[in-house]
């Protein structure tokens, strides 16, 4: 009889945990979207509202961006699935570029403080400048739309991760260094024994401000060099405006706040695997 009450008890105890979750993290947004697409949608019936409510995106975008978000007629007249992963495969490739060197320059600086004296006002005053301002020195140097593209990804994103790896090897605790130089730690050893765990924290945050660019400043520079994109998609729709591109456009915002949220909620999880690991 114990044993079948623990075994009751030991089955509830998730189902605690779920239905604690769910009433925590997921009630809540759930009910702030249906506020959100009622006042959307009360706000449509002012004739002087020129936006289309939230029935109408759905109905106007069902078919084909909905149902069918992988269509392909060729040229860029594609589906969002299509246009999405076009702009990710930019993303990816202006990102981990930004990646490899930013840390880099980041270790580097943050253990010279010479280097950091000399740099860091440079990087200050870069990191300011907005992610459009890149584009048109980007199309002078390559001539072509997508390697300029990725550029300003790169170009945008790296600012944090130089900063932030550069505080992290700064903030490395002494004794560290100090237990490195008895073992005559040097090197790759050095980096994977001390600077990699003490500045984990510190590179993904840099990492997780950097996406976050990345993906606004592919959006932006895609609606400028045109192609294939989901910031040509909505640029091409805004120059041939009518009340169905409307909506196409609205649709295509959401499917950019999804994947912006998802890369975010990525980097994070990685973040937490890792440093998890060093502690």
């Amino acid at each position: 009889m114990t044993a079948i009450t623990g075994s009751r008890a030991f089955r509830k105890k998730p189902q605690k945990a779920i239905s604690k979750f769910i009433m925590k993290k997921v009630v809540p947004p759930l009910v702030a979207l249906a506020i959100f697409l009622v006042i959307w949608q009360l706000l449509c019936l002012n004739p002087n509202f020129k936006l289309p409510g939230p029935i109408e995106t759905f109905t106007e975008t069902f078919d084909p961006f909905i149902i069918h978000p992988f269509f392909d007629n060729g040229e860029s007249d594609k589906g969002l699935g299509w246009q999405i992963l076009t702009s990710l495969g930019r993303v990816g490739l202006g990102f981990s570029l930004s990646v490899i060197v930013g840390i880099t320059l980041g270790i580097l600086i943050g253990a010279n403080q010479f280097v950091y004296n000399a740099v860091d006002p440079i990087f200050q005053v870069l990191r300011t400048v907005p992610p459009l301002a890149w584009l048109p020195i980007s199309l002078a140097a390559f001539q072509q739309a997508n390697p300029s593209a990725i550029f300003v990804i790169f170009i945008t994103s790296i600012w944090p991760i130089i900063i932030n790896t550069t505080v992290g090897v700064q903030q490395i605790p002494q004794d560290y260094v100090n237990v490195a130089r008895v073992l005559k730690l040097k090197g790759a050893k050095y980096f994977l024994k001390i600077v990699f765990p003490a500045t984990v924290p510190y590179i993904f945050t840099g990492l997780r401000i950097g996406i976050g660019l990345s993906w606004l400043a592919i959006v932006a520079a895609e609606m400028l060099v045109g192609g294939v994109g989901i910031g040509s998609f909505i640029w091409d729709a805004y120059n041939t405006t009518t009340e169905t591109n409307l909506s196409e456009i609205i649709l295509a915002l959401i499917y950019v706040g999804l994947v912006g949220l998802l890369l975010d909620r990525l980097v994070g999880f990685i973040a937490s695997k890792m440093v998890a690991e060093q502690k």
